[in-house]
């Protein structure tokens, strides 16, 4: 997700058309990004943490979480 700080273009436009729809009471929405890796046991969190934090997220304007699930968990 991009940090707080951060202006989000994408998620103003989002607020900008609820309203337009006619839905009101949203007053921010932030736009992010999802990965989901398929993992086996060999991999752990801390692992997946540095996968994360080198790769995947653009660390000086995101933020990350990692979740971790068990097989056929749904989020």
């Amino acid at each position: 997700m991009p940090k707080a700080e951060i202006l989000d273009p994408q998620g103003q436009a989002v607020v900008r058309a609820l309203h337009r729809t006619g839905v009101e009471g949203v007053a921010d929405v932030r736009q992010g990004k999802r990965f989901e890796l398929e993992v086996d046991d060999s991999v752990d969190r801390a692992e997946l943490e540095k996968v994360a934090e080198t790769l995947l997220a653009n660390t000086v304007i995101e933020d990350f979480e990692v979740v971790v699930e068990a097989a056929g968990e749904a989020q």
